[in-house]
């Protein structure tokens, strides 16, 4: 009995002896303030822009057509009319549908590129953790788990650092 009592209490002192360390990353932080995922933003509003610009114009292409072929049909007949307004419509729609299809596109190769950003910000936080001893590295921030950390445990700022460093080298 003594002997157990012994072994539980030079467990529970080796316990107390091997304290974990735990750091905490604020994601929103990271994300917002890491260079390569502002860049990542600033292109992708580039190309969104465009997109909305390419989508504006060709509808108002569409629209002078439309009001062109409005005054052109008062003076045919009714099912000529009706054929070339059927064409319009059609042209209308391939060209909405070719529109789509660009946007989805575009915004899947955007979540290709954040999906690698991701895994980037990941691997380096992985490997900080490991070369500096930490047991566990939590996500803070919206939708992260940490509710509460002290300001002493957020590696948030040296993560970033050392991410912008990294960027470009590749």
């Amino acid at each position: 009995m003594k002997k157990l009592i012994l072994v539980v209490a030079a467990l529970t002192i080796a316990s107390c002896q091997q304290q974990q360390k735990i750091g905490y990353v604020d994601n929103v932080k990271l994300m917002e303030e890491y260079k390569e995922k502002i860049d990542f933003d600033g292109r992708f509003k580039i190309k969104d822009a465009a997109m909305v610009k390419k989508r504006d114009s060709i509808s108002q292409a569409y629209q002078f057509e439309a009001q062109a072929f409005q005054i052109k049909a008062q003076k045919m007949a009714q099912s000529k009319a009706q054929e070339e307004y059927n064409a319009i419509q059609q042209r209308a729609q391939q060209m909405g549908q070719l529109l789509q299809q660009e946007e989805q596109a575009m915004r899947a190769q955007g979540q290709v590129e954040l999906d690698s950003i991701v895994s980037t910000v990941k691997r380096e936080i992985k490997a900080y953790g490991k070369a500096n001893g930490y047991a566990y590295i939590l996500g803070g921030g919206e939708g992260g788990s940490v509710l509460y950390g002290e300001e002493v445990n957020d590696l948030t700022e040296e993560v970033v650092s050392i991410l912008n460093a990294n960027y470009g080298k590749e």
